[in-house]
């Protein structure tokens, strides 16, 4: 995607081969006992909110089409809900959206 068009993306795009490695570099994450450890808090790495374990979903916090990878540093534990409104969103950005909605 060309920036000038899109001002929400950050990138000029992201090949969509290394999006679909990156998503099995995340599936496999998801089975490892680093994975596990963090989910077993069952805490929302945005908002805090107690979660089961089974319903923490994983979260790329630099999203992968803005060019994030699946590495341990650039994965939390989230809510559903929190993970679906943070979309594609860079940190700065949802920090921005969750300052909003505070003021409102």
């Amino acid at each position: 995607m060309r920036r000038d068009t899109n001002p929400g993306f950050f990138f000029d795009g992201v090949d969509e081969a290394v999006i679909r490695q990156e998503r099995a570099k995340a599936r496999e994450l998801r089975k490892s006992r680093w994975w596990k450890n963090k989910i077993a808090k069952g805490e929302c790495h945005y908002c805090g909110q107690r979660t089961p374990p089974a319903e923490i979903t994983m979260d790329h916090i630099v999203p992968l089409s803005r060019g994030g990878r699946s590495t341990k540093a650039n994965l939390a534990p989230t809510c559903k809900t929190c993970n679906t409104k943070k979309k594609t969103m860079l940190p700065i950005e949802w920090e921005e959206y969750m300052e909003d909605l505070i003021k409102k």
